[in-house]
């Protein structure tokens, strides 16, 4: 005689219930990727909330929206570039030395955080945003207008100047660091040589083999 087998049901494992700040880090690395995929106008709050695994209204619950999902994301990220620049300036006193290690900053930035860039050099259709390319420029400039008016005084130039210095830089900078992210060609501690090399030589005295002497 033969015990009867009594088959009971797998038990399903529990899903993990997220609090409202964890869900609110994966909505917004769900956003991210598809923001910088896509763009602004071909993300939709239905592919975030499939993404993400959760229904519509959790996303609105959240950021109110797209537009609202969309500032949050431009905004962090300008604020993780800007401190990145920032301390790269405050980290030398030599000016040469400082904008080596801004272009490098900037670089590094691209390289590690290719997404966030990506969604940063596009034009943003939020008006109440901060983000947008112009905008990281301005707000990049700001940080570097006031060493470059002390290095005017310092060389007897007019410091009211500076501000418009500062545009040029950065504009430089950030136009160059937009194009190697294509490109990804030569390597970066080369682009950020030759940038240097202009900025600091200027085209009449362009070195023929630059290098960084920061580092």
């Amino acid at each position: 005689m033969t015990d009867d087998v009594v088959t009971r049901p797998r038990a399903t494992p529990s899903r993990v219930r997220m609090t409202g700040k964890q869900r609110r880090e994966q909505l917004l690395d769900v956003g991210r990727a598809l923001f910088a995929e896509r763009g602004y106008d071909g993300t939709s709050i239905e592919e975030v909330s499939a993404r993400a695994g959760v229904s519509k209204p959790v996303v609105y619950e959240h950021f109110g929206g797209k537009e609202g999902l969309y500032a949050v994301v431009v905004d962090r990220e300008m604020e993780l570039l800007l401190d990145r620049i920032t301390t790269a300036l405050a980290s030398a006193t030599h000016p040469r030395v400082i904008l080596e290690r801004a272009a490098l900053a900037l670089l590094d930035y691209i390289e590690t955080s290719t997404d966030g860039f990506r969604i940063l050099v596009r034009d943003s259709p939020v008006a109440h945003s901060t983000g947008g390319f112009a905008s990281l420029i301005s707000d990049a400039a700001s940080q570097v207008e006031h060493i470059l008016a002390a290095q005017f005084k310092a060389r007897g130039f007019a410091t009211k100047h500076a501000p418009m210095y500062a545009q040029m830089l950065v504009g430089m900078v950030a136009l160059t660091g937009q194009w190697w992210l294509e490109v990804r060609s030569p390597k970066k501690a080369d682009v950020a040589a030759h940038l240097v090399n202009l900025a600091w030589n200027g085209l009449s005295g362009l070195e023929h083999k630059p290098r960084l002497t920061g580092e």
